[in-house]
């Protein structure tokens, strides 16, 4: 008598303690206390289960949602737009650590400050290079009689 393994059905609602263990083992760096990230379980409105990242405090808003519908798992951003979906969990995990952004709000704020004020030096400047090159220019044929 041969015996056949069927695959056993999940429970929908409910992540498994593995499955748990390699959603936030990918968000590791996005978990980090100083980021101020938390995440939560849920279930969408058929009892599929969910995994949310969310933001700092005090909004603490969604930032990435992982779900279980059936056999598929399927990465969302906050804002509900699909960014992958697999079978495999540990790919959906990569992906999801590739959508965290790590770099924090205060160094894309310096950043940001930095290419302003560059810009802003670099449009001062540029009207006074332009009279230099003109000065140069109407003094270079008499400074080349003295040569």
């Amino acid at each position: 008598m041969s015996v056949v393994a069927f695959e056993r059905a999940q429970e929908t609602g409910v992540w498994s303690e593995r499955e748990l263990n390699i959603i936030v083992a990918a968000l590791q760096a996005a978990l980090a206390p100083s980021t101020g990230r938390g995440w939560e379980t849920g279930t969408t409105e058929r009892g599929d289960a969910q995994f949310y990242l969310l933001g700092p405090l005090p909004d603490q808003a969604c930032e990435l949602c992982v779900s279980r519908i059936g056999a598929r798992y399927i990465l969302e951003d906050g804002s509900g737009r699909l960014l992958f979906e697999h079978r495999n969990l540990d790919i959906v995990a990569l992906h999801a650590r590739a959508a965290v952004s790590s770099t924090s709000w205060l160094m894309v704020r310096a950043i940001v400050l930095w290419c302003a004020i560059r810009n802003s030096v670099d449009e001062k400047l540029e009207p006074m290079i332009a009279e230099t090159e003109e000065l140069l220019v109407q003094l270079a044929p008499q400074l080349a009689a003295f040569a």
